[in-house]
């Protein structure tokens, strides 16, 4: 994507990360979204007690029952995830164009970084949440609003 963060139309270009919101005594969440960076809509989003490929890859299958024939360019950060076989099995079955931030650069991933922060600061800051369910609830509540 180049820091080329602008779009003239949806599902043009997307982005997607995974954030922790934590609950409980120090326990961790796992939120994993995709956005449109045309207007930072929610295209989809999952919300599991594990970070893995599994995670990531629902939230893209989940992005593309809802959109089955577009081909964003998909940016995302480094991670085990977004490098992995099942992540390109997925790219290749979907077409869409495949785009990494560079080693250590988050502002590649500016779009969703934002989102997470504008979330944090509108949402998960403003409560405290005791269990996993709780989380849910308030995530759900938030992005049904957006």
């Amino acid at each position: 994507m180049a820091r080329n963060f602008k779009a003239s139309s949806l599902n043009e270009k997307w982005c997607t990360d995974v954030t922790e919101p934590k609950y409980g005594n120090r326990r961790k969440a796992y939120l994993s979204s995709i956005i449109d960076v045309y207007d930072i809509a929610i295209v989809s989003w999952v919300l599991s007690h594990s970070n893995n490929n599994t995670l990531v890859m629902d939230t893209l299958k989940k992005a593309y029952k809802k959109n089955p024939v577009v081909k964003p360019l998909l940016q995302s950060d480094r991670g085990y995830q977004y490098t992995s076989h099942e992540y390109n099995r997925l790219h290749i079955k979907y077409g869409f164009i495949k785009s990494m931030s560079r080693v250590s650069r988050c502002l590649d991933n500016q779009p969703i970084e934002r989102f997470w922060g504008t979330y944090k600061s509108e949402s998960y800051y403003l409560a405290r949440f005791q269990t996993y369910k709780d989380v849910l609830r308030v995530v759900r509540k938030y992005i049904l609003l957006q």
